[in-house]
């Protein structure tokens, strides 16, 4: 059975968000939790968030066993974007673009 969980409207930027999430696809989650833990960005802690809880609902919704579970798919999705002005050179504006993300993170227990 897989267990999901989702953060969505996360202010930073998905291109910044995959490369974590791609560094913990398909580990085990204690292993990805390990990773993230250790890596030396603000993003690990949103990612490492929406992992824990995923684990919390396989744990408490489904009597899922911490240790076996595995990191099944993890996607980083884009949401919308603010738009902000910037005064510029001559009279001009440039445009200033605040990204945020989705991340949806879906568990399974592992076949021993």
């Amino acid at each position: 059975m897989e267990v999901r969980a989702k953060a969505k409207n996360l202010r930073v930027s998905a291109s910044k968000a995959r490369l974590l999430a791609n560094m913990v696809r398909g580990k085990k989650v204690d292993d990805a939790l390990t990773i993230l833990n250790f890596t030396p960005t603000p993003t690990a802690k949103l990612v490492a968030k929406v992992i824990k809880s995923a684990a919390a609902n396989a744990e408490n919704g489904f009597q899922m066993s911490p240790a076996d579970l595995k990191i099944v798919r993890i996607l980083v999705d884009q949401a919308p974007v603010m738009k902000r002005y910037r005064a510029a050179a001559r009279g001009r504006v440039s445009p200033i673009l605040k990204r945020s993300s989705h991340i949806t993170v879906v568990v399974a227990e592992q076949e021993s």
